[in-house]
């Protein structure tokens, strides 16, 4: 952990609860970092573990790159996978949609950053823009 954030050192973390990693099938071809899950008694050292790991962007333990996330309450989970059928259309019409925490669907529509909190705010958005209308066939 030092190797990575060296001032993280200076004040202790107080209990790591538990730790795995989640296995992938790894390709070769595509080198992935690996998530690692861990579970701690205190959130304050979450926060700081996080916020450390944003800044450093790239983030190794014994050599091969990880990823640091936050946890999500399975309702925050549930309601951002309703986004997901969406995400992938959007993604395919090259919009380069982004999934915003908790669960807002943004996206950059000529020229403007757009973001909506739920279906209904994105229905109305497309009604008003024809060139968007064939998306929400068989989506919204």
């Amino acid at each position: 952990m030092t190797e990575n954030f060296p001032d993280i050192g200076k004040k202790k973390i107080t209990q790591i609860q538990e730790a795995h990693t989640v296995q992938n099938k790894m390709n070769p071809k595509r080198p992935k970092p690996r998530h690692i899950i861990i579970k701690l008694a205190n959130t304050n050292d979450k926060v700081r573990i996080l916020k450390a790991a944003r800044e450093r962007q790239k983030v190794t333990y014994k050599g091969s790159p990880i990823r640091l996330m936050t946890d999500f309450s399975t309702k925050t989970h549930q309601a951002r996978r309703d986004w997901n059928e969406i995400y992938k259309v959007m993604q395919r019409k090259g919009l380069n949609p982004r999934i915003l925490y908790p669960a807002r669907l943004s996206t950059k529509i000529e020229g403007e950053i757009r973001s909506f909190t739920d279906k209904k705010g994105l229905r109305e958005f497309i009604t008003t823009k024809p060139a968007m209308q064939e998306m929400q066939k068989g989506l919204l």
